[in-house]
C-alpha cells in the first residue's frame, strides 16, 4: 500500500506510537491491520480507527500498572534467586 501523507493521520499515529511506546511504523501498521479487519480503505475511516485506538491506549494508561514503562520495570527486576547470577567467570 502506498504511504499516506495526511498530517492529521500521521499525527494520530505518532500520538498512538508515543502512548504505546512503539515506533511510528508499528502504530501505523496497527491502524492498518484494524482497518483491514473491518474492510476499510478510505483515509477518514482510518483516522477514526486511529482515534479509537488512541482513546483505548489512553484509557489503559490511566491504570498505572499497565503502562509500558512499568511492564519493562517488572521485566528488568532481578528475582531473588537470580541476583547473584554471573554471566562471565
Amino acid at each position: 500500500m502506498a504511504t499516506m501523507h495526511d498530517q492529521a493521520y500521521l499525527k494520530l499515529c505518532a500520538e498512538l506510537a508515543s502512548c504505546l511506546s512503539i515506533s511510528l511504523a508499528s502504530a501505523r501498521k496497527k491502524v492498518e491491520i484494524a482497518a483491514a479487519k473491518k474492510g476499510i480503505n478510505d483515509l477518514s475511516s482510518r483516522k477514526n480507527i486511529a482515534e479509537g485506538l488512541l482513546k483505548a491506549a489512553h484509557s489503559s494508561i490511566q491504570d498505572t500498572e499497565n503502562t509500558p514503562a512499568s511492564e519493562l520495570d517488572k521485566l528488568l527486576t532481578a528475582l531473588a534467586e537470580d541476583e547473584n547470577f554471573m554471566v562471565e567467570d
